[in-house]
């Protein structure tokens, strides 16, 4: 191997270690590494606005579950209950056509389209079984949310999740890729070209999936 190449292997090794690293007790921040909401006070009064929007949404919240479950009603008649649930599945049936063409198109919009379908299915089955409860169709509701729309939901969060992970890893990996490229002095201006390009061409639906792609979702005895 060239000193270049063991320069580039030493530096993919040592990101790779690095989250290892940063767990353990005592152990010192990389000085070479800024903290992105120092650095930029655009960022950092953004972080500051969304803190406070989170926490005033979760005073006003709690509020308002105190107020609702002193005040409705045991029984109450819904209009337009047809519209309400042919609506819902039909953004559930669109739903699970975005994740299929993201899933044959192998888009990184498929992380946030699994979030999404799942938590829909999540509604479903929580709508289902909670307004037919001393019913005739609580049993139907309740088989329906067990065997196919809970399981569904939970294979989405998990895809979701497998995906996001190789995402973050294809990331360090690139990273590291790059600031090994870096010290030498002729491959800088490239470097930057190109992460402007990708910068300004940052589209998840027309970003392929990191990582290995799709096998990234699949459990582990079922990937390549």
């Amino acid at each position: 191997m060239s000193q270049a190449e063991r320069r580039e292997l030493a530096s993919l090794l040592t990101a790779l270690d690095e989250p290892a690293q940063a767990g353990t007790a005592g152990a010192e921040p990389d000085p070479d590494r800024a903290d992105p909401f120092n650095v930029d006070p655009v960022l950092r009064r953004e972080r500051r606005l969304a803190l406070v929007i989170a926490a005033a949404c979760c005073v006003f919240l709690a509020g308002w579950i105190v107020v609702l479950a002193a005040t409705l009603p045991h029984h109450f008649d819904a209009h337009h209950w047809r519209a309400v649930w042919v609506n819902f599945d039909v953004f559930l049936l669109a739903a699970f056509a975005a994740t299929a063409w993201a899933i044959w198109r192998e888009r990184q919009v498929l992380i946030l389209l699994l979030m999404f379908t799942g938590t829909m299915l999540c509604c479903d089955a929580w709508f289902d079984v909670g307004t037919s409860l001393a019913t005739s169709g609580f049993g139907i509701s309740l088989l329906s949310a067990v065997v196919a729309e809970l399981p569904l939901a939970f294979l989405a969060f998990a895809g979701a999740r497998q995906l996001l992970r190789a995402t973050v890893v294809a990331g360090i990996l690139a990273g590291a890729s790059a600031q090994a490229s870096t010290a030498q002095a002729s491959t800088v201006q490239a470097s930057t070209a190109q992460a402007s390009t990708a910068q300004a061409s940052c589209s998840l639906c027309r970003t392929a999936l990191a990582g290995s792609g799709l096998d990234e979702a699949l459990p582990r005895r079922m990937a390549k």
